[in-house]
């Protein structure tokens, strides 16, 4: 299914990263039963970022339960050689992939091999990169995801000079391609963001670290419009 189909007008992603570990399945049903269709996956190597994170065993673990409720998972791999992943993240349920564009020398050549396992394709940038030379390598992919912070920890503050880089990115792309924005998003700035282009907007801590994560996100959604 394309990511055409998995928008409704905005989406308001859960990073999985921010969850608690000891009850991520129950929290994924909290917030399918709240209405949540797009799950983020954060998968960091060590090397292109400096943590390691999840990866395909746990995308395996849970993957039948976001599938079950009808949803999806959209998996952000802030790694070198992503392709090297691919075929795993098919295998364990991951139904897009979203790659940096510093991490690859031919986006064109990653792109195909995303497709070559069924998987829809995204295209991410760091803060220091332009939304020029992104916008110029994401014909072939479906989103494209722009950082408002630096990739690799969740709970950073949004930078505010992401706007701008949100407009222009949103300017230069197909309308078919969309734009996701990362990092630092939560009530105060939802709505802003959704104004600059954005119709996937990506949040850890504005859901994961509150008392009622229902709440947190239907808060989230109706401050994004």
């Amino acid at each position: 299914m394309p990511w055409r189909e998995w928008i409704r007008t905005v989406e308001v992603e859960p990073s999985l990263y921010a969850a608690d570990f000891a009850r991520l399945g129950e929290q994924i049903e909290v917030l399918l039963r709240a209405g949540v269709e797009i799950f983020h996956f954060d998968v960091g190597d060590g090397h292109f970022v400096p943590p390691i994170t999840m990866g395909p065993i746990v995308l395996e673990s849970i993957s039948p339960i976001v599938h079950r409720g009808g949803g999806v998972l959209d998996c952000h791999l802030m790694v070198e050689e992503p392709q090297r992943h691919f075929e795993a993240i098919a295998e364990a349920g991951g139904d897009s992939v979203t790659f940096h564009y510093e991490a690859v020398e031919d986006v064109a050549a990653v792109v195909r091999a995303a497709r070559a396992h069924g998987l829809q394709v995204g295209l991410a940038f760091k803060p220091e990169t332009t939304p020029e030379a992104v916008a110029e390598a994401a014909e072939s992919v479906d989103i494209v995801l722009c950082m408002s912070i630096e990739p690799g920890y969740s709970g950073q503050p949004f930078m505010p000079e992401a706007l701008p880089r949100i407009r222009r990115v949103r300017e230069l792309l197909p309308p078919a391609v969309h734009v996701q924005v990362d990092g630092g998003i939560g009530p105060q700035n939802a709505r802003e963001v959704r104004g600059a282009g954005a119709t996937l907007l990506v949040a850890a801590t504005a859901i994961f670290h509150q008392d009622d994560l229902a709440r947190a996100y239907r808060r989230l959604a109706e401050a994004a419009g």
